[in-house]
């Protein structure tokens, strides 16, 4: 791309304050920040609305939803991953991490998993270099811990492949996001169609697993995050101790801790707390953990993610606005604050030298709805 676009009359989303203004952008770039209403000519009236910095999403599993649209319904990857490319695109988001799993389950009680994210990386990849997706991609790898075939999976990846972001995963039924087992249990049976005696023999299974193969899952995830140069992120801390654990592992981002006293621990350590924006939306967690706008009214949340329903990135921040009364600051968790923790610090803000990728808004009562979306200065949305 090359040439200037001028965006004028804007409410331009600065760190800390709301400013009527404009931007310059010169090719894949934010070149000024100017002040006023003037629209000069041939720039864009953006008639008042918000201009925000581009979305920045750390932890989604909407790809997975495009690749299989109907349980046992597997959709073309190129097609699945194009149409999750525009989805996002059409919710503000500039920037994603897509949560591919490693470590899968040979077989435990009838449930066969495969292991999928070294292909699909590889797919990504080549659209992405072909100039075929909208916005920037980065591979974002969920270890599940409890598993077999995770060290492997994770010995074939490599420093060119764009992992930006790993994440410790253990869904060991007892413990974490699963300590009220009766959760895990209406999950797994109505996944799997599983009977109670079923069940009971997967979850023993699983626990048995977990203490044979843990440790050392654990430790070799935490290897791969550092020879690939990955942020580490903790998965469902549930009390200070684990915090403890992933503070001494290097974690620097924590994702959805599970109680109050696990995300004052990451605050203490200086881990960043993200949460669903799910959870926002919905009013709590569907796991019954801590809700967001508890961590949130206690000067406890640093960043959101969709989690499984791209729009609530942007929904979930402007709920925030509206809890908190700080806009700059919710719309920071997505954009600045999850930029800021997987070292991307050419975005996620509204400034000379920053990477154009913009979002324009507009208030539609208490929605925002993106109106124009930039991706490396070139309009996506």
């Amino acid at each position: 791309m090359s040439g200037e676009t001028v965006l004028a009359n804007a409410r331009l989303v600065l760190a800390d304050e709301i400013v009527t203004g404009s931007l310059v952008l010169r090719d894949d770039r934010i070149v000024e920040v100017g002040q006023g209403r003037s629209v000069p000519v041939g720039a864009t009236d953006c008639e008042g609305d918000l201009l925000s910095p581009g979305l920045v999403e750390l932890h989604t599993d909407n790809l997975e939803r495009h690749l299989s649209p109907r349980p046992a319904v597997a959709w073309p990857h190129d097609a699945a991953i194009l149409a999750h490319d525009a989805e996002l695109a059409g919710c503000g988001i500039t920037t994603v991490f897509d949560a591919l799993r490693v470590g899968a389950l040979r077989d435990a009680e009838g449930v066969r998993e495969t292991a999928y994210a070294r292909g699909l990386a590889t797919e990504l990849q080549a659209l992405w270099r072909a100039g075929a997706l909208r916005i920037s991609h980065h591979v974002h790898l969920r270890a599940e811990v409890c598993s077999h075939t995770l060290i492997e999976e994770l010995e074939s990846f490599g420093p060119d492949d764009r992992v930006g972001l790993l994440s410790l995963m253990d869904h060991t039924p007892g413990q974490r996001q699963f300590a009220d087992v009766s959760k895990y249990r209406q999950y797994m049976m109505g996944k799997h169609a599983m009977d109670e005696a079923m069940f009971e023999r997967f979850a023993a299974r699983l626990v048995d697993l977990q203490a044979e193969v843990g440790a050392v899952h654990e430790a070799a995830a935490v290897a791969a995050a550092g020879r690939l140069g990955a942020t580490l992120a903790s998965h469902d801390d549930t009390t200070p101790e684990h915090v403890m654990a992933s503070a001494g592992q290097g974690a620097r981002v924590a994702e959805f801790p599970t109680t109050l006293a696990a995300a004052e621990a990451c605050r203490a350590a200086g881990i960043a707390v993200m949460m669903g924006a799910p959870n926002i939306v919905r009013g709590g967690s569907h796991s019954g953990n801590v809700a967001a706008a508890e961590l949130a009214q206690a000067g406890l949340l640093d960043i959101l993610s969709s989690d499984y329903v791209p729009a609530a990135l942007l929904t979930g921040a402007m709920m925030l606005a509206q809890l908190t009364g700080d806009l700059p600051g919710a719309l920071a968790t997505v954009t600045s604050a999850p930029a800021r923790a997987v070292g991307l610090d050419d975005r996620g803000e509204l400034a000379g030298g920053k990477r154009a990728d913009l979002v324009r808004l507009r208030l539609v009562g208490d929605i925002a709805r993106p109106v124009s979306v930039w991706s490396a200065g070139r309009r996506v949305a």
